[in-house]
């Protein structure tokens, strides 16, 4: 059937060429509708909670390197109680250290501060360093895992389980489009003193620069945070925030073909998100925002990102 959609849609492109008519032009996601079934969204008004737009948004994804934002959280809450210090130096083991790019690369027995750990971990990325911090508040990697499922389900995301804190690729280590949101929004509710470090635009170590991964954090329009994700199985990930007028959208977007058009797409979802917000603002009755979404040609197919 959606072969057959196709097949008329190309013909009638083709008829209202040859006979000089006007074509509207599709919209970004119509264009890039042919199938991805990675793909998954999701658009969350982060003060209210409120769900603007969702797709798949319940479906089990990889998350890649999103995971992150989960050992982070721990890692904030440690830091809350007291248990952990951003000073800790901490010894990298021999776990750590094995573990594939992208990374910082110390050796075996090195050692980093807790704070520079953190920001390796949110700017590069760095798979060794989310183990140094999965060690460091948990002791084991398996003890962290263990810990950081616990957390999940305690916030309310039922659809996730954890198995290492980097994301590196394992079948069991599942989550969802809805479940990062709800994470994403935690992270700002309860650690708002340290959320920042999701949106550090560069950092340096060891007389090497290294910039974000988000590459939507570099272009202004509110961006703040919070992390990106990649592995062949997941498609490119990307769990963002922007603040626009005084208000706040999370936008999720999982199982992109590309970074660029990842991004692209997520700035399409937040546009879209903040025009609900100002319409609302200005009066206009909007009560189910997907509706305006898909008017606009959100939700349509299997949308590419």
């Amino acid at each position: 059937m959606t072969a057959f959609f196709r097949r008329a849609g190309a013909a009638l492109l083709a008829v209202g060429l040859a006979v000089g008519l006007s074509v509207p032009s599709l919209t970004p996601v119509e264009a890039q509708s042919s199938d991805n079934a990675r793909y998954a969204s999701i658009v969350v008004d982060a003060t209210t909670g409120e769900v603007l737009f969702a797709r798949r948004a319940d479906s089990s994804r990889y998350p890649a390197s999103v995971t992150k934002m989960m050992t982070l959280y721990l890692v904030f809450e440690a830091l809350e109680a007291g248990k952990i210090r951003l000073d800790d130096v901490i010894t990298v083991s021999p776990l750590a250290a094995s573990q594939p790019p992208s990374k910082l690369g110390l050796a075996a027995g090195q050692s980093i501060r807790l704070d520079d750990a953190m920001r390796a971990t949110t700017v590069r990325s760095a798979n060794d360093m989310a183990m140094v911090l999965a060690e460091h508040v948990g002791g084991t990697q398996a003890r962290f895992a263990a810990m950081a499922t616990l957390k999940a389900q305690s916030l309310g995301m039922t659809q996730t389980r954890y198995v290492n804190p980097n994301g590196l690729p394992d079948s069991r280590q599942i989550t969802s489009a809805r479940d990062l949101a709800i994470l994403a929004r935690a992270l700002m509710r309860d650690y708002p003193q340290y959320y920042s470090y999701f949106g550090i635009h560069d950092w340096n170590f060891q007389g090497r620069q290294y910039r974000n991964t988000n590459g939507l954090l570099l272009g202004g329009n509110g961006y703040d945070g919070i992390k990106t994700g990649f592995t062949n199985a997941s498609g490119y990930n990307l769990a963002a925030s922007a603040v626009r007028d005084g208000r706040r959208i999370v936008t999720v977007v999982m199982g992109g073909r590309s970074s660029a058009s990842r991004n692209a797409h997520v700035a399409e979802l937040m546009n879209t998100g903040f025009e609900v917000e100002r319409r609302r603002a200005g009066g206009e009755n909007i009560q189910v925002a997907q509706t305006f979404f898909e008017q606009r040609g959100f939700g349509i197919g299997s949308p590419d990102s």
